[in-house]
């Protein structure tokens, strides 16, 4: 949850001395700040482990479209989030990523009364350079409102920096 979270930036010299899997379990345990853009999705980081990212998020009337139901938006960085995080876990210190591409589709529609969605992203092929991921959100009641897959770049070492 998002209670007792500090946002913002985290330091290269943090970066650089810590495994993805690393840096990911110290956002959870709140030794790092969340990115500002989970504060603004009302999303964050609840589980990790190698090759796997779990993401949680509440939809808000703050994300609204034009036809009351919550931006397709939301879910979809839930989707690249959980995707390119399932990446970041599987990565050594210092060594950086980035999407190239993701693809989502929307199932069912969110609303600011849907409850919370779980995204859970694992990755699929992990080579030198890409690596494939999927991820499937599910709401409150369990059924599925989106998945989508990512093909993320990795940068070696000295890219990152």
């Amino acid at each position: 949850m998002l209670e007792n979270v500090t946002f913002g930036p985290i330091e290269p010299a943090q970066l650089a001395s810590m495994s993805g899997l690393e840096l990911m379990q110290a956002m959870i345990e709140k030794r790092l700040p969340a990115p500002t853009m989970a504060r603004t999705l009302n999303f964050w980081l609840a589980e990790v482990g190698e090759g796997v990212a779990i993401f949680e998020g509440e939809p808000t009337a703050e994300l609204l479209n034009p036809l009351s139901a919550v931006h397709g938006g939301m879910l979809l960085t839930l989707i690249d989030s959980a995707c390119g995080c399932a990446c970041h876990t599987t990565l050594p210190a210092g060594v950086g990523y980035t999407s190239i591409e993701t693809k989502a589709n929307f199932s069912r529609p969110l609303f600011p009364d849907s409850g919370r969605i779980r995204c859970v992203g694992r990755v699929v092929t992990a080579g030198r350079t890409i690596v494939t991921a999927d991820a499937v959100a599910t709401d409150a009641r369990g059924r599925v409102v989106g998945h989508g897959t990512s093909t993320l770049l990795v940068f070696p070492p000295k890219a990152a920096a």
